[in-house]
């Protein structure tokens, strides 16, 4: 009985102390934090306008840090294209899930998120994705499995409310998402991004309902954009 009691007692002990070591375990710095986050930013514009292969010191340089203050944070550059990926995936899937609670009209919420997530680039992720970093990463899946429902519950509402032409699904809106807010790094159009919302619009009013055409081909699915990947 004793021997219990003693090893109850010490269990306790232990959980206690794990408590009070975690309480004790250092928070970031706030100005970490803030560095890690202009560190974040800055990459995510300079893979937009160079791709995934801009020098780090160029990154480490456009938000105002130090060599050392980046690699700090991020290792190697898969470390760093990583998060810039987590952190699109994160912003866009808010913008999913605010058009869908702040607009009445279900068509409306996907039009108003096609044009927002476009000025994320996301087009841009495409080939960051295709580099040498763990893409089974569990923030990634996460990311993903995110935005995939947020952006399923946009078109399955406004489907059902009959606003949406049924011939599409998810698989197409990010496709043609991507390939209309991809930038073009280095290319001899320079001004092509003023195109950008106007292409989108033309787009978007192809996906309301009524159809007024007969899609060829058969809807692409979240399944079927994993499987090219």
């Amino acid at each position: 009985m004793g021997a219990v009691k003693s090893a109850a007692a010490g269990s306790a002990g232990g959980a206690s102390g794990d408590r009070e070591c975690a309480r004790r375990a250092p928070r970031p710095r706030a100005d970490a934090l803030r560095n890690r986050e202009r560190i974040v930013a800055a990459a995510r514009e300079m893979f937009v306008e160079h791709g995934p292969d801009v020098p780090l010191d160029e990154i480490a340089r456009r938000a105002g840090v130090g060599n050392a203050t980046l690699y700090r944070h991020f290792p190697d550059r898969a470390v760093l294209i990583r998060d810039v990926v987590v952190a699109v995936l994160d912003r866009v899937s808010r913008q999913a899930e605010a058009a869908m609670a702040e607009e009445a009209d279900p068509f409306a919420a996907v039009r108003r998120f096609v044009h927002t997530a476009a000025e994320e680039r996301i087009g841009a992720l495409c080939p960051m994705l295709s580099g040498a970093f763990d893409t089974a990463h569990p923030d990634l899946d996460d990311g993903r499995e995110r935005l995939e429902g947020a952006v399923q519950s946009l078109v399955e509402r406004a489907q059902s409310a009959g606003r949406m032409r049924g011939d599409v699904a998810v698989g197409d809106l990010m496709v043609a998402l991507s390939q209309l807010a991809r930038p073009l790094p280095g290319t001899v159009c320079p001004n092509m991004d003023r195109f950008v919302h106007r292409h989108l619009q033309l787009f978007v009013d192809g996906l309301e309902a009524p159809a007024r055409s007969e899609l060829p081909g058969v809807p692409a699915t979240l399944g079927d954009l994993r499987s090219t990947s």
